[in-house]
This record gives structure tokens, sequence and C-alpha cells, in this order.
């Protein structure tokens, strides 16, 4: 499957030739050699084609999803999940944004499209972190920016008919518990509504999408729209998946071949991997802490049912015993 990759994408080195590089420059074989083998052997297999490159991970995404240089890519992504046209105006400034406490964020990107609307794009890798609760603050974080920018540039001139909808969009690669309940359903829009059909753009909505569920549900499918395109171009890094893709999608290879020109620059990748192997690591410990609260607090729980239970029977022993 390697030399199949390699005929679509020359540029892709041998696992000996980068080898060589690596332990003839003692920079780079410091940082190769401070991680374990299994991360060793997943760049070697990143940079090789013996596995795809993670287009979600941080660095990647933000190169090749870059909306100042190309956003017609992020445009058209952003037009198929909104169901709508979108032009990027411009990038905004993550500013005192609540996702600067610790999450198991990958990236984080903030658009502000042509109506004065604004999208916030993000990736979380394990969904348990990024509850609807946490949806909602980021969605009013959002909207209060926008209040504020508005407010100062139109000042006495202000209406509160000037602010534009959020978009709060979250790709999740591992799904959050509360989408299991909907396993046959990877993309979920929502707009606040009322019971009575009273139609009031209360600006705030989500999109989220389930890209275990999408892969799940897709496997040895047809790719059949251009959404299923772009979502199996960020999800997937089976090497006979990306072969898939481009086949059926000619204008995914040049993505591909703009990351494995990148993987031409060892230095450079390689310190992205180190980024984002620190990344997981500290995410991973925060998800294990929080898992282990969770569960904590769930004996702490049952436990003081046990105790009300114990002081019940207790209660009844004493009556009977009088």
């Amino acid at each position: 499957m390697t030399q199949k990759l390699k005929t679509y994408f020359p540029n892709i080195r041998q696992r000996e030739e980068l080898l060589e590089q690596i332990h003839g420059n003692a920079a780079l074989e410091q940082i190769f050699n401070g991680w374990n083998p299994e991360q060793q052997n997943l760049f070697l297999n990143c940079c090789t084609g013996v596995r795809g490159v993670r287009m979600l991970y941080d660095s990647f995404f933000k190169i090749i999803m870059d909306p100042d240089t190309v956003p017609e890519r992020m445009e058209e992504l952003l037009s198929l999940l909104l169901g709508q046209n979108v032009r990027i105006l411009k990038v905004l400034p993550q500013e005192s944004r609540i996702a600067a406490e610790d999450s198991l964020l990958i990236l984080d990107i903030v658009v502000e499209l042509a109506d004065g609307s604004i999208a916030n794009v993000e990736v979380q890798k394990i969904g348990y972190a990024f509850p609807g609760q946490r949806a909602a603050c980021y969605s009013s974080d959002l909207l209060l920016r926008q209040y504020k920018r508005v407010k100062s540039e139109r000042k006495k001139l202000f209406s509160y008919r000037d602010i534009r909808p959020v978009y709060t969009i979250v790709l999740f690669e591992e799904s959050p518990r509360e989408f299991r309940s909907l396993p046959d359903r990877y993309l979920h829009r929502s707009r606040q509504v009322f019971d009575t059909g009273l139609e009031m753009d209360l600006l705030q909505k989500y999109v989220f999408v389930s890209l275990d569920n999408f892969r799940r549900l897709t496997q040895n499918k047809d790719i059949e729209t251009k959404l299923e395109a772009w979502l199996h171009f960020l999800s997937r890094d089976e090497p006979e998946e990306i072969i898939r893709l481009i086949r059926t999608y000619p204008e995914f290879r040049p993505l591909y071949e703009e990351v494995y020109r990148l993987c031409q620059d060892t230095e450079r990748v390689m310190h992205m991997f180190s980024k984002e192997l620190e990344e997981l690591d500290r995410n991973t410990v925060q998800y294990m802490i929080d898992e282990m609260q969770d569960e904590i607090d769930g004996m702490k729980e049952e436990l003081g049912k046990k105790d009300a239970e114990i002081e019940a029977l207790r209660q009844e022993l004493e009556a009977l015993k009088r």
C-alpha cells in the first residue's frame, strides 16, 4: 500500500532515507530519541506513507485549512456544514476566550463571515470534556465579543438588530456519551426555537459532527457527497481510504500533496509532531483526572444511598425492639 501511495505522491520518502537524515543531525536525533518506540514508529509511518497524516492534528489542520492563505477550503467546509453559502471576511484573534482553560482541544479557529456573523470551528479529541453546557458558554462568549465590537463601532447608532448569528462548530473525534443514543447520525444542527412556533432569531446556532459515527456509518460505502468527502479527508488516515477519496474527488489530491511537501522539512514536521504529542499527553492526563473524579463522585453518591438505607433499617430495628 505504501508503494500505491507513492504512485500518487512521488515525493514520499523511504523510511531508510528519513532515518539517515534524523541520525545524521544531532538536534533531530535528540528529538527522535525523546519519543517512545510507538511514537517514533507513528512519525515514521506518517512521513513515509505507511499511514496517512492525521489531518486533525492542530499544526497540520491550520496549515492545510488556513483561512488567511486558502480561505476557499474553510469556506467550502463551512458552507456544507451550515447549509448556506459562506464567505470568510477575516480571522479573529482569540482575545479573552474561555477556551484558554484546560480542555481536550485540538484546534480553535474563529472567523468573521461576510454577513458579519461569527463562526468558531473546534476539534475535540474526546467529547467527554465538551458537554452541552460548555458549548453554550463558548457560544455566549462569541456573542458577547460581537456585541462589544459592534457597539464600539456604531456608538450611538448601535442597534441590537446589528448583531449577527454566531455558530459554534465542533468536530468530535470521539463523541460525548449523549451521542451514543443516536448511533446512526453523525451531523447535528441546532438553533433555539419556541414551543409555540414563534419565529424569532436568537442568534446562537450549533453544529456538532460525530466523526467516530461517520467513520463507522460510511465504512466500505461510496463517498456520495462533497460533505462526506470533507469529513472523510479529516477523519480517515488509512492509505487505502486516501486513495479511495482522491479517486472519487480528485480535488483533494493537492491537499495531500501539500502535506507530503511539508513532510520534506524534517525539522519543522518533527517539532510539529512533538507539539501534538505534548498536547495529547497533557489532555489525556486531564481526561483521566476528570474520569476519576466522576467515578469518585459516583461512589460517594452510592455510599450516601447505602448509609441512608442502613440508617432506615437501624431505625426500623429499634422500633421492633421497642
